[in-house]
């Protein structure tokens, strides 16, 4: 007689509950599934898209606070442009991962990959404009085109994901990640390379043509239709909405750590150039200084998604991942406590703990949404994997929004050393918040009884016992 894992539970006077795992050793073998073509292919192209999406992304970090302010623009400004692209997505992620099931995930990929393309080459042109009010009105008009492209692109990747690969989905999600974290290693520098032999236009414009051909090339390759929903389906969906899943304590607190590591990474895209002018570095090196946390990113996320889908908690290594971006900033400034000036070395120690502490929190935020969303409830299908990618895209934009727009805002009033007591603070409640939410969750082991022939003289005789 075998059994899987399964709990016996016997009574008697001396024990309340005596718990018996039987357990037969071939019944517990694992069995490791080859990926199918078609989920090559969807890696192969999400892969290629998240890393030129990240080169779109992070191409303008080394030099355009320095353009704008030749235009006339305070870091204020040039924080809010950096924002506005999160609060686009921040408001339209919700409503793509509402209605991706009817509109169709692989129309919406394609649809963002596009617009995204044409709007960042529209970015570059606006060197030409010199009027400072003019040049900022289209600068927000452009950002929030292709936050619209964003969305739609990045709720689409995260349902796919889901639903290809429901064996592993933190594995597959963290390494997409990786190449979006190469392509946030590569951008910075690629942006630096380019503007300092051809200006602020031709990066754009070299970026937003790769990507035309990286949406031509999914189109081409990104395999057809493999999601497919009923109209009830559908329906369950729209009724539960967000609020519904932000109501389970687990998902609630798993988007308040996507804003707050999202708003510390907007924090250094927006204010990182300014603080290190005083180094004098060329647009060349101040690329390479961007690219220490997206590498750290990029080589430990996929680690997190591995150990996630080995069986530790989300919850522990969000909470890791906070620790780490908190202490990370005392370097980076270093913290106004300090009575020490901004050393390099400090900085450059400081962006690879940074990087390690996203790795970790971003990936396992995404899965522990996931997995409480569906052991709360919520229907294990596409509907639910729409709507928690939803949410983790607009978490991630509100942060991304609130971090680089506080970022010039602290810049111009107190400077970034003592702007960085806003980020370090944040992750040190999110911190403590995951800490005591670790020791309240206590799970009680669940325990099936098993009644058979064999067994039962073996219980009556217990209860006569008793």
């Amino acid at each position: 007689m075998a059994f899987d894992e399964k709990q016996l539970l016997i009574k008697d006077n001396s024990t309340e509950i005596s718990a018996f795992s039987l357990s037969d050793a071939t019944s517990v073998k694992k069995t490791s599934k080859k990926l199918t073509k078609r989920q090559w292919l969807t890696v192969v192209v999400f892969g290629i898209a998240n890393f030129i999406a990240a080169l779109c992304i992070s191409l303008q970090a080394p030099f355009y606070p320095q353009e704008a302010e030749r235009k006339g623009a305070t870091a204020t400004e040039y924080g809010f442009v950096f924002g506005i692209y999160e609060l686009t997505c921040f408001i339209t992620c919700p409503i793509f991962g509402m209605y991706l099931p009817k509109l169709g995930p692989r129309f919406v990929y394609n649809a963002g990959i596009f617009v995204t393309a044409v709007s960042c080459i529209l970015f570059g042109v606006l060197d030409y404009v010199e009027d400072h009010t003019s040049f900022l009105a289209l600068s927000f008009a452009v950002r929030i085109v292709e936050a619209l492209g964003s969305a739609g692109t990045l709720t689409a990747t995260f349902s796919i994901i889901a639903a290809e690969f429901p064996e592993s989905v933190a594995t597959t999600f963290a390494s997409l990640e990786t190449f979006f974290g190469l392509g946030l290693i590569v951008g910075p520098t690629v942006g630096g390379v380019l503007y300092q032999f051809g200006g602020f236009v031709l990066p754009f414009l070299v970026t937003g043509i790769v990507l035309l051909v990286g949406g031509t090339v999914s189109v081409l390759l990104l395999p057809g239709e493999t999601i497919q929903l009923d109209a009830s389906s559908v329906v369950a969906s729209r009724n539960s909405g967000l609020l519904a899943i932000l109501r389970v304590p687990s998902v609630a607190l798993s988007a308040a750590s996507i804003v707050a590591s999202s708003m510390s990474l907007g924090f250094i895209a927006a204010t990182l150039e300014p603080h290190l002018r005083q180094f004098n570095l060329s647009p060349v090196l101040m690329g390479f200084m961007f690219i220490i946390s997206g590498g750290m990113y990029a080589i430990v996320a996929p680690f997190a998604g591995f150990l996630c889908d080995r069986g530790v908690g989300p919850k522990v290594l969000a909470s890791v991942g906070n620790f780490c971006i908190a202490f990370s900033y005392f370097l980076i400034g270093p913290s106004p406590f300090f009575a020490i000036d901004t050393v390099l070395w400090m900085v450059i120690i400081g962006l690879m703990i940074h990087g390690t502490g996203i790795g970790c929190s971003l990936v396992t935020a995404f899965i522990g949404a996931l997995q409480s969303a569906v052991k709360n409830g919520f229907s294990n299908d596409i509907s639910t994997y729409a709507m928690v990618s939803g949410l983790w895209a607009s978490a991630f934009a509100l942060g991304a929004f609130v971090g680089p727009s506080i970022g010039g805002v602290m810049l111009d009033l107190v400077g970034f050393r003592w702007g960085t007591l806003v980020v370090i603070g944040t992750h040190a409640l999110s911190f403590i918040a995951h800490i005591i939410f670790i020791q309240v969750e206590s799970p009680r082991p669940k325990y099936t009884e098993i009644v058979t022939e064999e067994i039962r003289p073996l219980l009556k005789a217990t209860q006569v016992r008793a």
